[in-house]
């Protein structure tokens, strides 16, 4: 559900966007560091807005991957715990548990 609102609400966004990069349709002059150049103000908005959500994207890309690799180290860190666990009430059991005796009476019908 919560994804469901997020791309709704992504979706008006683009609207609202695509709507005002329609209305302003007049020609601007862009300054590089190199030059200049002439393009219409659409372009200029839908651009602006295309890589600021590319560039959010990656970025949020890039978080998740971190968070990834980092779940993925805390199970193993849990696993090995786990397992010391298991390893310590073992030989907690096996030093509690006295060895097997014989019994004397067995050894005597034997006889």
């Amino acid at each position: 559900m919560k994804m469901q609102l997020y791309l709704i609400f992504g979706f008006i966004f683009a609207l609202l966007i695509a709507t005002f990069a329609v209305i302003n349709v007049g020609d601007v002059e862009i300054n590089y560091l190199f030059g200049t150049a002439t393009w219409p103000l659409v372009l200029v908005i839908l651009g602006s807005a295309v890589i600021g959500g590319l560039s959010v994207g990656l970025f949020g890309l890039i978080k998740v991957i971190q968070l990834q690799r980092q779940v993925k180290k805390l199970h193993q860190i849990q696993r090995e715990k786990e397992s010391w666990k298991v390893e310590e009430k073992e030989e907690t059991v096996s030093e509690t548990v006295a060895p097997t005796q014989e019994i004397p009476h067995e050894k005597a019908e034997d006889k």
